[in-house]
C-alpha cells in the first residue's frame, strides 16, 4: 500500500516539543498573572451553532468562517473568544456574579489566506470584565495595569500600552458635522501607521467624501502629541462644545489619573489620538499595546470598553471592557526576531534515571520519591546501549541524569549527572536532592522572552 504523505495544513502551526515547552512557558505566566486580578479561567465550546456565532457577524465575518453541517445541525467554529463569551453570560446569566471578570486562552480558526505571521488557527489570550448594566470607568484604568503586569512578567521593557476614547472621537465628529461618517473616518485613521498620513487624508477625500480642509482638520487633531499632561491639556482647548466629547475627555482623565496607583511607568503609556480599533463595537477606552524596537510587529495587545455585549441575545445590558492577544502570532514573531529565550529549560523531565540493575525496585522506589519531591522524573528502562541511553537524555535537554546501581543501592547513594557542565555526584539521597534542586532554580532565572 503506498504511504501517505504526511503534512500540516497551510495556516496551521504545530510545534516540536522544545518551543511547544517555550508557549506552555507564555501560557502559564498569562493565567498567572490574570489569576493575581481576580479573573477566573473560561472555557467555551470550538463549535458553535452557525447562527450563535453570526448573529452580530455577516460580511467578512462569514467569508472566514468555517462552518459545516452534521446531519440536520448548521454548525461552525468559533473564530474569535468574544462571540462565545457573550453567548455564555447571556446563557448563565442567572448564576454569575457581576462584574464577571474572565479569561480565557483558546485556539479560534479563520479562514482567511494564510501568510507570514498569520494564521486560519491560532491561540487568543483575552480577559473581560462584564458588567450587569453598569461598570465603572476603573475597570478601563485597571486594563493598563494588567497589560503592564503581563508583559514585564514575559521579559518585556520596551513597550507602549497607547490609549484612547471612542467618545472623545465621536464627538470631535459630531463638531465637525460628520457623525454619519465617522465610523468611516475611524477605520480610515486606524490605518495611519500601515498608510501615512498623506494617504490617510487622500483616503478620507475620496472614500469618505470629506474636503480637503476637513482632512486637514482631522490628521491636525489626531496629531496631537506629548506627554500625557500636554496632550489633556490640548484636549481641554475643546471642551464645552459636544457633550460625548466631554463625557470621553473625563474618562480619559479618570484612566490616565489612576495609572500611577496602578503600577504602570508613564514611559510604557501614552495618551494616542490615533487609536480608533476599528471594530464599531467599542464605545469608550480603546487600547493597542506596540513593541517599541519592533514596531513592524504592529499591535500585539489590543480591546476596549465596549456597552453592549450580548445585546443579540439577550435584553439586559451587559456592558464591557477587555483585551484580547493574538497568542500565535506573537510567538511566532518573537522567534522571528530570536527573542525567545533558549536558555530556559524545555526538557520534558528534570531527572532521567537510570537503573543499572536488573531488578528494577530500587530505581522505581527512586522515581517515585523524586516526584513526592516535586522534581519532574523520567525512568528509562528501555533494552540500550549506555551510549544510547545518555544520547536520549542530551537530545532531550534533560538537565540530569541519575545512576542507581548495586554499589549505590548497598552504600545508601545516589549517583547523579549534571549534562551541563559534566560534573558527577554520589551522594545521599538528600544531598542529591538538594543539588538538583538548587541546579533547578538557576536554571529557571530568567524570561521567556528576552529583549535584543
Amino acid at each position: 500500500m503506498e504511504k501517505l504523505k504526511p503534512r500540516t495544513l497551510s495556516g496551521f502551526m504545530e510545534l516540536l516539543p522544545a518551543p511547544q515547552q517555550q508557549m506552555e512557558r507564555m501560557m502559564d505566566i498569562l493565567r498567572r498573572t490574570y489569576a493575581l486580578y481576580g479573573f477566573t479561567p473560561l472555557d467555551t465550546p470550538l463549535i458553535e451553532a452557525s447562527e450563535v456565532l453570526l448573529a452580530k457577524g455577516g460580511g467578512d465575518t462569514e467569508k472566514q468562517i468555517y462552518r459545516f453541517t452534521k446531519g440536520d445541525a448548521d454548525l461552525s467554529l468559533r473564530f474569535d473568544l468574544t462571540v462565545p463569551l457573550a453567548k455564555y453570560v447571556a446563557l448563565h446569566y442567572n448564576d454569575l456574579a457581576f462584574p464577571f471578570r474572565r479569561y480565557q486562552i483558546g485556539k479560534v480558526y479563520r479562514g482567511e489566506r494564510a501568510q507570514r505571521g498569520r494564521f486560519r488557527e491560532f491561540y487568543q489570550a483575552d480577559i473581560d470584565v462584564i458588567g450587569d448594566g453598569k461598570l465603572d470607568i476603573v475597570n478601563e484604568a485597571e486594563i493598563p495595569a494588567i497589560i503592564y503586569r503581563t508583559f514585564t512578567a514575559l521579559g518585556l521593557r520596551r513597550f507602549q500600552i497607547r490609549v484612547n476614547n471612542r467618545k472623545i472621537l465621536n464627538g470631535f465628529y459630531a463638531m465637525m458635522g460628520l457623525t454619519e461618517k465617522s465610523g468611516d473616518i475611524m477605520r480610515t485613521v486606524d490605518k495611519l501607521d500601515k498608510i501615512g498620513p498623506e494617504k490617510v487624508a487622500a483616503c478620507l477625500r475620496d472614500d469618505c467624501g470629506l474636503t480637503d480642509d476637513q482632512a486637514a482638520e482631522i490628521l491636525r487633531f489626531i496629531a496631537i502629541t506629548g506627554d500625557n499632561a500636554a496632550v489633556l491639556a490640548a484636549l481641554r482647548s475643546y471642551a464645552g462644545r459636544n457633550d460625548t466629547f466631554d463625557q470621553g475627555l473625563a474618562e480619559l482623565e479618570t484612566v490616565v489619573r489612576h495609572l500611577g496607583a496602578f503600577g504602570v511607568p508613564e514611559a510604557n503609556f501614552a495618551v494616542d489620538l490615533t487609536i480608533a480599533r476599528g471594530l464599531d463595537y467599542y464605545t469608550g477606552t480603546v487600547y493597542e499595546t506596540t513593541l517599541l524596537d519592533h514596531p513592524e510587529i504592529g499591535s500585539v495587545c489590543s480591546g476596549g470598553r465596549y456597552d453592549n455585549l450580548a445585546e443579540y441575545y439577550t435584553d439586559k445590558q451587559l456592558p464591557g471592557v477587555g483585551i484580547s492577544i493574538g497568542l500565535t502570532r506573537l510567538f511566532y514573531v518573537l522567534g522571528e526576531q530570536n527573542m525567545l529565550n533558549d536558555q530556559l529549560p524545555t526538557a520534558p523531565a528534570d531527572v532521567l534515571v537510570l537503573p543499572m540493575t536488573d531488578d528494577l525496585s530500587a530505581a522505581v522506589a527512586l522515581a517515585t520519591a523524586l516526584r513526592d519531591a516535586g522534581i519532574r522524573t523520567q525512568l528509562y528502562t528501555e533494552a540500550k546501549k549506555f551510549k544510547a541511553k545518555m544520547s536520549y537524555a542530551d537530545k532531550l535537554a534533560i538537565p540530569y541524569v541519575v545512576f542507581l546501581g548495586e554499589d549505590e543501592i548497598a552504600a545508601g547513594t545516589v549517583t547523579c549527572k549534571d549534562m551541563t557542565s559534566g560534573e558527577q555526584t554520589t551522594l545521599p539521597f538528600a544531598d542529591t536532592l538538594s543539588r538538583i534542586r538548587e541546579g533547578l532554580r538557576q536554571r529557571e532565572m530568567g524570561t521567556v522572552i528576552r529583549e535584543n
